[in-house]
């Protein structure tokens, strides 16, 4: 055995090891770098979809879920909650949602998927202040007319119960509807459309 077949088998590994080395330190380089183009952790819970358990939710009340940075407001409404809604489709600026941001599946004067439930975005539609959820039925401070709705201390801007705005108020348009689903009986999921809704 001579020296020149040592070398070349030395030269041989040597290289063989530089290589393995060098593509393991390309592939550990690579995916740190490759992985900082996934939104943050933070960036995707701001866009995705909340869902909320509302099988505690009393007829009558509202809770409020954050969704897109945004509060989504939750009602429960009663039969009388509904008929009040009724009462005024003559009294709002647009009954039938016509000029309102909503999905298309929502399409009735309650605006929602299941009558007994209202999910509305929590902004008023002048400059984004978030009105206060008024339910009680002729509060003195708002007078014998009002049935319930929403009243923005802003600007003075009042929506019904289905966030439809009244005529000569600062909000242009009713209450922004989210996109929503029911899982199931007592699961709302905003941020995901029913299924087979186009």
């Amino acid at each position: 055995m001579n020296n020149g077949d040592v070398s070349q088998g030395r030269r041989r590994f040597l290289i063989g090891a530089t290589s393995v080395v060098g593509g393991v330190g390309v592939v550990g380089a690579a995916v740190p770098f490759v992985a900082s183009w996934n939104p943050s952790a933070k960036a995707e819970a701001a866009g995705a979809p909340v869902s909320v358990n509302v099988s505690k939710l009393d007829p009558g009340q509202q809770m409020t879920v954050e969704w897109r940075g945004k509060p989504v407001w939750i009602i429960r409404r009663t039969d009388e909650m509904n008929e009040n809604i009724r009462k005024l489709d003559e009294r709002v600026k647009d009954p039938l949602s016509e000029d309102a941001t909503q999905p298309a599946y929502i399409d009735n004067e309650l605006r929602a998927l299941k009558d007994d439930y209202a999910v509305l975005v929590g902004i008023c539609t002048h400059l984004g202040c978030s009105p206060t959820f008024r339910p009680e039925v002729a509060p003195a401070d708002l007078g014998d007319n009002w049935l319930g709705g929403f009243y923005c201390a802003c600007h003075g801007s009042r929506f019904d119960l289905a966030g439809r705005v009244f005529p000569r108020m600062p909000a242009p348009t009713n209450l922004e509807v989210p996109p929503y689903r029911f899982d199931d009986d007592n699961t709302l999921t905003v941020g995901l459309d029913p299924e087979g809704a186009a």
